[in-house]
């Protein structure tokens, strides 16, 4: 049985979902991940050690006017939340491409969750087991403000016979 989109936009633990489970228009909202200095502070220093991730005080005088955190650390978190509680897809999130892009810099008093709409389905002609799904998602913070937005294609297993081989 399909559930609804509105089914799905809770932030509980979910079963795997597959293929055949999705349709158009489907959407799920993540848990939520507070963001704060030290994280901003230790993922710049570790892998985008720019000023304006690294020190409150040389942001200002950029043109995020404040400690902001990379974008790759924002799309890090996301990844997380849509693997903890946003994207149940069975086996994992596979991803096979997508269009990234940060409208606003996330703050270190962000509370970050993501809300992912399904877009297009496409089952695989060559490969029965799977399709791809393309997913827009958006990043947000506690005000609803889009900090990343995100379209990506991933690989969605479908759910297996029963009884049948491999099954």
């Amino acid at each position: 049985m399909t559930q609804t989109p509105a089914s799905r936009a809770s932030t509980t633990p979910k079963s795997p979902i597959y293929l055949d489970d999705l349709s158009v228009g489907d959407q799920f909202k993540s848990g939520e991940h507070a963001m704060d200095e030290a994280q901003i502070t230790s993922f710049a220093a570790q892998f985008d050690p720019q000023s304006f991730h690294l020190d409150d005080a040389a942001a200002r005088d950029s043109l995020f006017g404040g400690l902001a955190a990379s974008g790759w650390h924002t799309a890090a978190v996301t990844m997380r939340l849509q693997v903890t509680s946003g994207l149940p897809i069975a086996g994992g999130i596979v991803g096979a491409g997508g269009e990234l892009s940060w409208p606003r810099p996330t703050r270190a008093t962000d509370v970050l969750h993501v809300v992912s709409e399904v877009v297009q389905i496409q089952p695989s002609k060559s490969k029965p087991d799977r399709g791809m799904v393309t997913v827009r998602s958006e990043t947000r913070n506690q005000h609803g403000d889009v900090l990343q937005l995100s379209t990506v294609r991933i690989v969605v297993p479908r759910r297996p016979a029963a009884g049948g081989a491999g099954a």
